[in-house]
């Protein structure tokens, strides 16, 4: 499929998806909302890709919403977009973007190049893993656009940062360094510019070369949905389950087999088409 807000590119197992308006400094409008959602759709059909990379072209990764509106940017109504709330034209554009990527069957990691605020930072939450320039700057910057945090990280950000730090960051709308969110746990490490992709590369291949996909998928569902459970005896349950199912699978005789042979694994299953058809301990959402 062909973009014009975004890149995908595929090599041996790993995607680039790059936001590419680097005039704008990447900034997100409603076109490049449904490409990004086109693109996991993608992502998530092809069984060759292994992990995604998430980065912007240019100097920035996202400067936030496009503002080119104006005062109306956020005025749902003086746009003509449902009132309701009900409608698809009034939901929150970056939050059908998180929500997506969180429904991802492949690892997605974020490599923030340069300014990360607004959509640009709550973009990164649920991205498995974030890797940041050192010359990077992130920002939720809604309270100094009087408007709420958006793209679910009521959801998100507290569970990865903490709630003290999730406030502090939300109720000032300051834009911060590298070295901050890594010290706030926002990103697992900062890089100069020149070695942050090939370090992001290192760890997506270190997943598509070692893994079993169906069982990154399901590890990666698991750790976010028990974050929720109200007793150890919830992950318990699911655990058993999925043990008991994955147990018999081509891909759990080849994990065993390829470690007593010491040889590399050739794990057959694909998300595609292996794995449970729903998931044992979630209900289909709906917007509604």
């Amino acid at each position: 499929m062909s973009f014009k807000t975004i890149t995908l590119d595929v090599d041996a197992g790993v995607a680039m998806l790059t936001l590419n308006r680097p005039d704008k400094l990447n900034a997100f409008n409603r076109e490049m909302m449904h490409e990004l959602i086109a693109a996991f759709d993608e992502v998530d059909e092809r069984d060759e890709i292994r992990a995604v990379i998430v980065t912007g072209a240019g100097r920035g990764f996202c400067a936030g919403a496009d503002l080119s509106a104006g005062a109306d940017t956020f005025d749902y109504k003086a746009r003509g977009m449902a009132e309701t709330g009900l409608g698809d034209a009034h939901r929150d554009g970056g939050g059908r973007v998180t929500l997506r990527m969180f429904d991802c069957l492949k690892p997605v990691i974020g490599a923030i190049n340069g300014p990360a605020v607004g959509i640009g930072a709550t973009m990164l939450l649920p991205m498995d893993i974030r890797l940041a320039s050192d010359t990077a700057r992130f920002g939720f910057v809604f309270t100094r656009r009087g408007i709420i945090m958006e793209a679910c990280s009521s959801y998100f950000l507290p569970r990865i940062v903490g709630v003290s730090q999730a406030l502090e960051w939300t109720m000032t709308g300051r834009v911060f360094s590298a070295d901050e969110a890594l010290r706030g746990g926002l990103v697992r490490s900062v890089h100069a510019g020149a070695d942050l992709l090939p370090a992001a590369r290192t760890l997506a291949r270190e997943i598509a070369d070692n893994t079993a996909p169906v069982a990154v998928a399901l590890n990666r569902r698991l750790i976010w949905s028990m974050l929720g459970a109200s007793h150890p005896m919830d992950a318990h349950n699911v655990d058993s389950r999925l043990i008991y199912q994955r147990g018999s699978s081509a891909d759990t005789k080849e994990g065993v087999m390829s470690f007593l042979e010491k040889r590399p694994a050739q794990f057959p299953n694909k998300v595609s088409g292996d794995m449970p058809p729903v998931f044992p301990w979630e209900k289909k959402r709906q917007f509604e």
